[in-house]
């Protein structure tokens, strides 16, 4: 599986770069600040959102600490799409965030 690290998303993000970031928490937790910009989809509802996804498109997906994160990796790389886990989730993001 890819990762990426928390600094180095924060990177591509404060670089302007494009991308397209994946937030798997729960609402309540989405609730106290995400990525801006970051689409959220809860890990249970990560399937229902398939046909949404361009598979041409890369991914960057995230949670609270990297673990869920990684399991919507595992889920969405095996339908075939690109996907990245920012290892370390929120929990090691230090740029700014959206409520």
């Amino acid at each position: 599986m890819k990762e990426i690290t928390a600094k180095g998303l924060e990177k591509k993000v404060r670089d302007g770069e494009r991308v397209n970031i994946i937030d798997v928490r729960e609402s309540k937790e989405v609730a106290q600040g995400k990525i801006p910009g970051a689409q959220h989809i809860p890990l249970g509802q990560v399937l229902d959102h398939l046909d949404e996804m361009g598979k041409e498109k890369h991914y960057y997906i995230v949670c609270r600490s990297g673990g869920r994160s990684g399991k919507a990796c595992g889920i969405l790389s095996k339908q075939g799409c690109d996907v990245t886990n920012m290892a370390g989730g929120m929990l090691d993001w230090s740029g700014e965030v959206e409520k």
